[in-house]
Parts: structure tokens; C-alpha cells; sequence
């Protein structure tokens, strides 16, 4: 569930409204980082929402800008000191993604694509766990626990009572046809599927394999929108040892119109949804 204070949320705010002061003072990043005797990569951090910020560099930076004006600063700090709370991914410990968790916890939207695999929103938990396992080979039980934790927890986006994500999921066809776990497992996982896509706030899509090429064959992405429209929307692409967060507005609009290619070239709803059900009935079999 979203809370009133999301840090990832808070920081992305704080560094688009210091970019702009930068900005409005026709400074540079690097003439700041020369003013302050810093690095340049590290304005540019705080400016991407990256890293987390302190009310000292919230103070220092409004110096250099000559924001004069009492209440902005205020303001400007008091972003900072909530942008350095923990949002509730935290107690889970070291989380590689915990970025964009803190980014979807808040999104109005989410529009993913994805080849290989079931999205972690639509997972069961049996799913989840065998597929963390297969991913990553040498991880503890107890880190492998962890994640499917978090990934359970994430899911209350999606059941949530008021103002629930809205999810929009295309597929490609090995993403259902690939048996992660067993076969009893991805039955239970392909009707789990077929339910969830009955959500009035979720749409699944598959895209067959006798489509032949299509836009998405160069792989996973994901698209968040926020409901305040100072929060720009996101292109998260997932890494083995780093990942990707794509804001410029030319970038989220190239994704976006590949997505809408995906679309177009998916099943429709219906379509999908029985051969969702079709498939699933093969694993019973």
C-alpha cells in the first residue's frame, strides 16, 4: 500500500525542483559541483531522484541558486529530511530494486511487457519462489524467502480496496508455455492468471508465437504514470547488476508508442484470456 510519505517519490520531487532552480540560474551541473567542490556525478544524482539527499546539500544548493525566499527553502528541506525516511520495502533489508519499488508503490499506472515470464505483480507465490530460485542459482534460502516476501507485499497494489493499481500486462507466448517449477505449478499459475485478468483494473494480453517478430523481441520493460502530474513517467528496464530509469520525455515516448504496437498486435482480451485457459489446461493433463 502506498504511504503518505514515499521517499523514492519525495526524492525524484526534490531533484526535479533543484534541476529547475539550477536551470532557472542558467548554471550548470558542473559549474555547481565546481561552486560546492564536488563532483559533477553527484549533482547529477541528486537531481535524478538517485540519491538520497540531505538537508545540508538542500541548504548549500539553495545558496549557490540565491533562493531567497524563506518559505521554498523550508520547503525544499522539508522534502529532503522525508525523502531520507524508510518506506516499508526497507525492513526487508538490502533490496537491488528497491527504487522502483518505491516508484510502483506510488504509480497510478503500470504497463508491462514482458517475454520470458509471468510479471511479478501476477505471480503466485509457488511461481515466485521457483523462479527466484532457477534466476538466481547461488542465492540463500533465506534471501530467495526475502524476495518472494516483497514480491507478495507488492502484489496489495493490486488488491487494494481504494485506488488500486491499474495494470496493464502484455505477454509473449513462451512466457506460458516456459514450466517454471512443474507443470502442476504453472496450471495453478495460468489459472491464478486467467482470474486476475477478470480485475476491472487489469488487462492481460498475449502476444502468440505465430506473430513472428514484433517490436517487444528486444525485451522486458515496464512504464509507470503518477497521479500528480509533477511526477514524469518512468521507463524501468530491469539488469543482471543494474538497472535503468528512462525520464526524458522523447524516451518515455518511444517506449510508449512500442507499447501501443504491442497492443495492437497481442490477442485481444478475450482471446488471451482463453489461451491462458487453454494452456493451463494442457499442464493438467
Amino acid at each position: 500500500m502506498a504511504s503518505s510519505v514515499n521517499p523514492t517519490v519525495r526524492r525524484r520531487r526534490l531533484g526535479q525542483e533543484l534541476r529547475r532552480l539550477r536551470e532557472l540560474k542558467g548554471m550548470t551541473a558542473e559549474e555547481v559541483a565546481e561552486r560546492l567542490l564536488v563532483s559533477q556525478s553527484k549533482i547529477s544524482r541528486l537531481e535524478n531522484g538517485r540519491r538520497s539527499i540531505s538537508q545540508r546539500d538542500v541548504r548549500d544548493l539553495c545558496g549557490v541558486y540565491e533562493v531567497e525566499d524563506h518559505r521554498i527553502v523550508d520547503s525544499l528541506m522539508q522534502m529532503a529530511k522525508d525523502s531520507r525516511q524508510q518506506g516499508w520495502w526497507h525492513s526487508f533489508g538490502d533490496i537491488p530494486y528497491s527504487v522502483y519499488i518505491g516508484l510502483e508503490t506510488d504509480a497510478a499506472s503500470l504497463r508491462v511487457y514482458d517475454p520470458q515470464v509471468v510479471p511479478g505483480l501476477l505471480q503466485t507465490r509457488p511461481y515466485a519462489e521457483a523462479l527466484i530460485t532457477g534466476a538466481l542459482p547461488e542465492t540463500t534460502p533465506t534471501d530467495i524467502e526475502k524476495r518472494v516476501q516483497v514480491r507478495v507485499r507488492r502484489q496489495e497494489r493490486i488488491s487494494a480496496p481504494e485506488n488500486p493499481l491499474r495494470l496493464w500486462t502484455v505477454l509473449d507466448e513462451s512466457a506460458l508455455r516456459r514450466v517454471v517449477g512443474s507443470r502442476h505449478l504453472m496450471r495453478d499459475q495460468l489459472e491464478h492468471l486467467v482470474e486476475q485478468s477478470q480485475l476491472p483494473h487489469v488487462t492481460v494480453q498475449v502476444i502468440p508465437f505465430e506473430m513472428g517478430a514484433h517490436p517487444g523481441l528486444n525485451g522486458q520493460y515496464a512504464i509507470l504514470e503518477f497521479p500528480d502530474a509533477a511526477d514524469s513517467s518512468v521507463v524501468y528496464i530491469e539488469g543482471v547488476t543494474s538497472d535503468l530509469y528512462l525520464e526524458k520525455a522523447n524516451d518515455v515516448q518511444q517506449y510508449s508508442v512500442m507499447y501501443e504496437h504491442l497492443r495492437a498486435q497481442a490477442l485481444n482480451v478475450d482471446q488471451s484470456r482463453q489461451l491462458i485457459a487453454d494452456i493451463a489446461k494442457e499442464y493438467a493433463r
